[in-house]
């Protein structure tokens, strides 16, 4: 639509949302194909095969083990994603700590 020149974009149906909980419930109640004219194409790229120079293994006891999972998924992430990151920030502790 065009008037005076100017392009008129169509009011969106999808409202704006304050919090992701207002936004997850809209989405449990209704189709995106609803909205599909008001949808965008976009590009994702994924990197499925992510080179790993070294592999580390590690033993713990079970409980130990199912403690990080659990902690892991609360975090939203892998076992392997939290230890790899705590890992990183303790090396970077001791990296700054003053040598004895």
């Amino acid at each position: 639509m065009k008037e005076g020149g100017y392009m008129i974009k169509k009011k969106s149906r999808i409202p704006k949302f304050k919090t992701y909980e207002e936004e997850a419930n809209f989405w449990d109640t209704h189709e995106f194909t609803e909205f599909e004219d008001e949808l965008e194409d976009v590009e994702i790229v994924f990197e499925l095969n992510k080179p790993r120079d070294e592999t580390v293994v590690l033993r713990v006891q079970r409980e130990i083990k199912e403690q990080l999972d659990k902690l892991a998924r609360s975090r939203g992430l892998n076992l392997s994603t939290l230890v790899r990151m705590w890992m990183m920030e303790k090396l970077q502790e001791n990296l700054k700590r003053p040598k004895l």
